[in-house]
Parts: C-alpha cells; structure tokens; sequence
C-alpha cells in the first residue's frame, strides 16, 4: 500500500503549494478574469500546467520520500545470503519482465510488506521489510517480488501519475468557478478583483473535491493490484502467489508503514462500506479468488 497513499499525500502536498502559489499569480496576473465573467480558456489551461506538475514533481520524488518515509538502506554490496538472494531474485525478475534492474532496499518493520516505486520503468526502487524476509519462504517472497517487479513493467506509477494528472486539473479548474460563483453570484462581489470569498471557497472546494478525486485514484489502484498480482503469478507461478497472500492473509499483525505510504505495498486491509472507497487494495480474499479463477 505504500506506492499509492505516499504518491497521493504527496501530490496533495505539492498541490496545495502550487496552488496557493497560483491563487496569488491569479491575483497578481488577473489570469482567471476578463470582462463579463471567468476566462474559462485560460484556466484550464493553468490548470493543466499546474495539475500536471503536481503530479510529475510528486512522481519524480517517489523513490527519495519512499526511502526517507520507511527508512530503506539500498543494498550496495550485499552483507549476507538473504541480500544475495534477493539481489539474484530481483535481477531474474527484472529480466523475465523486460525491465532494467531496480534499486534493491530492504526496510525495519515487523510486519510483511513489500513496495516498488519510481518514474521509469528502467529507474525503479523495489523495497521489502525485515517482516517479509523473516515470516516468508524464498517461493513466498519470490512471488512478492514479482508482484512488486509487474507494478514497474505495467508502468503503474506513470498511469497513476496521468490520472492524478487528469485529476487534479478538474479539481483546480471546478475548485474556483465555485470561487467564483461563491464571490460573485452568493456575496454579490461586484469589484475587478476577486474578494476574498473566492479564494476560501475555492480552497475549501479543492479539499472537498480532492477527497472525490482520491476515491477515484484508490479505484484505479485496486485495479492496477489484480493486473500486478496476474504479472506476479507469470513470473514466479500462479501457486506461490496464491501462498504468499495466504500468508499476508494469516498475518495478524497490523501494517507498519506510515499511512502515506501504505498504497504502495503488497498487502490489503479488510474493509467495506465507505472504507472501501479509500482502499488502494482490493480485500485479500478477493485477490485469491481472482487467480484462483485464471490458467
């Protein structure tokens, strides 16, 4: 879960900055006014710039905030037989998937996860927790990393940083016609100058309208985990990646990365109702009985 919810808290970081930022050009310029009403044009078009930045400024940080986030150490030289095979492991996968060899890091953490970031296909970081290595077989494990190696060949973190992308344009661009019918139509702001009514409503929309557009990035997400436990199953065998989420699944333990990191690992929480709406994962369950359906 990891991969997602850090990409997402991150992109909505360096939204809200790009957006104060525009908010005060916008002022400054006059970018979204013109005489009789909004500049409809030139706002999507800032808003494109914007939203898009957003989300490739966030998807060229995801492997520095992921390393700093979970305090991963990138094996250099491997210090033991477990390094070694993991370098070997990750090395064979990549190949079989056709991608270049990721950056390999092993993380402390108690529980059974595992995490694949990065802007390119051939410049990724594959990362696995302590938990895994000790609560794992080596078929276990081999599957994870399959399953992690499949998000980079899918180019997942390139399609969710275009939907962001998508995303986060209609966002900005919805966020201040609110702004603007608040401050012109609901206060009667009748001056050249936008009042200060648009520019709380516009924020406080953007929120709102962030959380919506979080519901649809977490759907995409849980697509994205069958099409990558699928990739896994081709690269290690559909048995061993029925085993490993059978074993996730017997985990007791609650998940140790931070909550902005957790749509970026292997495992899923249980959830239903309006909970399922925020969940990167599909529940375990489901993700067994999906391959158990394939040949």
């Amino acid at each position: 879960m990891k991969r997602i919810l850090l990409f997402v808290a991150t992109n909505i970081a360096v939204l809200f900055v790009l957006s104060i930022s525009a908010s005060i050009l916008i002022r400054v310029l006059g970018i979204q006014e013109m005489p009789g009403g909004l500049n409809l044009q030139a706002l999507v078009i800032f808003a494109a710039v914007i939203g898009f930045g957003g989300s490739f400024i966030s998807l060229a940080m995801s492997k520095w905030m992921a390393k700093r986030a979970t305090g991963a150490t990138v094996i250099e030289q491997p210090r033991n037989s477990t390094e070694q095979w993991l370098i070997e492991t990750v090395r064979r996968l990549a190949k079989q998937a056709g991608i270049g060899m990721p950056e390999v890091a092993v993380y402390e953490a108690p529980d059974v996860n595992a995490f694949a970031t990065g802007m390119s296909r051939d410049s990724a970081l594959v990362a696995v927790s302590t938990g895994l290595l000790n609560a794992m077989d080596k078929d276990e494990a081999e599957a994870v990393l399959g399953h992690e190696i499949t998000h980079v060949s899918n180019g997942d973190m390139v399609t969710l940083a275009l939907i962001q992308g998508v995303l986060n344009t209609f966002v900005i661009v919805l966020s201040r016609v609110v702004g603007y019918f608040v401050d012109r139509v609901l206060l009667k702001n009748d001056r050249d100058s936008m009042g200060i009514g648009f520019f709380v409503s516009s924020m406080v929309a953007q929120i709102l309208l962030g959380i919506l557009a979080s519901m649809i990035v977490m759907w995409f997400s849980r697509q994205r985990e069958f099409r990558a436990d699928a990739g896994g199953a081709k690269l290690a065998g559909r048995d061993k990646m029925i085993a490993a989420l059978n074993r996730l699944k017997a985990m007791h333990e609650p998940a140790q990365l931070p909550d902005q990191m957790a749509a970026f690992g292997i495992s899923g929480a249980p959830g239903g109702g309006l909970k399922r709406l925020f969940m990167s994962h599909p529940p375990l369950d489901e993700r067994i009985a999906a391959l158990k359906q394939t040949r």
